[in-house]
């Protein structure tokens, strides 16, 4: 491996990052390689107020629950609720403990508290509402999307009653069973009700594109996005259902597949609205297939951000963050012969990085990935650096 990578690397903000690209893109999106480590929230909060300030990027979307996340970006537009309030409820995974996640709610609130609601900043999550035991009922996107249709178009249009909707979804705890992720037989994904609320979820959306010159004028812009966040939420979360009932062995991938479809789909209405900042896990991200072993089988399927990137092109822009040491989980010096171990014997503790720049440095053929001794960190591929855009190196995520 060559050793004579530049130890001149710039320091992790905006501007080095733009350099790396032919132009602003519409979707900026930033990988990392573990979740709730301070030093990375960090880095990510500062980018998005620089990006917000010098390069006129107006959303952030990190991977927590798209409907959950309507409470958190109410709060940081209009101060609807507390910070308190929207941090236990409005972020899933239990990530809005995370200092950094509070910090940039709270920070947000404040940037929008005496500005227009044309220059106010915008939060969302992009993620399912999706648990690692569950997965939610589709009674919340379902009824929601009903009930904005029943307000503005003739009730003969319309596909069921709410009274019939609510008798086909019955209780939640049908659709919330933990026990379904690993026995199929306990999901009620291809229940005869399933069915037929996918056919009823189908022509909901239907007759909202059917209705949209009338609705785009009975609505605020604003109504109009959330009832086709729901539209998309309410089929996705009956898809993923399905495929947890389903009892092949294309199960698992069908389900990771779904997820990142749902992500996708998210992302891209989110990239109407204008230049978007995307923070979550490297691996629903990057433009090359995921991968990931599951209950004894390897899955692969095309992430979030292949499927944004195939439709955006050059308006998607990938930078991924490779860390050196997480000691507090195990995650010691890297060894000399990876890619982190490279960057790692570079004085800086945060840095951008040439991706180009870091193939030529470690030759050919590239070294294997760094094996990670715990399971919530995953390294950088090196054969990866071809699709990535960028990379930020952080030395050490430490806790004092």
């Amino acid at each position: 491996m060559a050793t004579d990578f530049k130890d001149t690397a710039p320091a992790v903000d905006a501007a080095s990052l733009m350099r790396l690209l032919p132009a602003r893109p519409r979707m900026l999106a930033l990988g990392e390689p573990t979740h709730g480590e301070d030093a990375l929230l960090e880095v990510r909060n500062e980018l998005f107020r620089q990006l917000v300030e010098q390069e006129g990027y107006r959303t952030i979307a990190i991977e927590s629950d798209c409907l959950r996340g309507l409470l958190v970006d109410d709060y940081v537009t209009s101060g609807s609720g507390t910070l308190d309030a929207a941090m236990e409820h409005g972020i899933s995974h239990a990530w809005g403990a995370f200092a950094g996640n509070r910090e940039l709610v709270r920070w947000m609130r404040a940037h929008n508290e005496h500005r227009p609601a044309s220059e106010r900043i915008r939060f969302a999550g992009f993620d399912g509402p999706l648990e690692i035991t569950e997965a939610a009922s589709p009674r919340q996107a379902l009824t929601a999307l009903h009930g904005y249709l029943s307000a503005r178009v003739p009730t003969h249009l319309l596909p069921c009653t709410a009274d019939a909707l609510d008798r086909l979804l019955g209780t939640d705890d049908r659709w919330t069973d933990p026990a379904a992720m690993m026995d199929p037989t306990r999901s009620v994904g291809r229940s005869a009700e399933a069915g037929e609320l996918r056919l009823i979820a189908d022509d909901l959306a239907a007759l909202m594109d059917e209705q949209m010159p009338h609705l785009l004028a009975e609505s605020t812009r604003q109504e109009g996005e959330r009832a086709r966040l729901y539209a998309r939420t309410a089929s996705g979360l009956l898809r993923y259902h399905h495929w947890m009932a389903d009892t092949s062995p294309a199960r698992l991938t069908r389900l990771v597949s779904v997820r990142d479809r749902m992500m996708a789909d998210n992302l891209l209405a989110l990239a109407d609205r204008g230049p978007v900042f995307v923070h979550a896990h490297n691996s629903h991200l990057q433009r090359e297939k995921s991968s990931m072993r599951m209950g004894g089988d390897r899955l692969e399927w095309w992430s979030a951000g292949a499927l944004v990137s195939a439709r955006l092109g050059q308006d998607y822009a990938f930078v991924a963050t490779a860390l050196g040491t997480v000691r507090h989980q195990g995650v010691g010096t890297p060894p000399p012969d990876t890619l982190e171990g490279l960057l790692h014997v570079r004085p800086q503790q945060t840095s951008v990085i040439d991706p180009t720049e870091l193939a030529t440095a470690l030759g050919d053929p590239r070294p294997a990935p760094r094996v990670s001794p715990w399971f919530g960190y995953a390294s950088l591929d090196p054969a990866h650096l071809s699709a990535i855009d960028g990379i930020v190196f952080v030395k050490d995520a430490g806790r004092d």
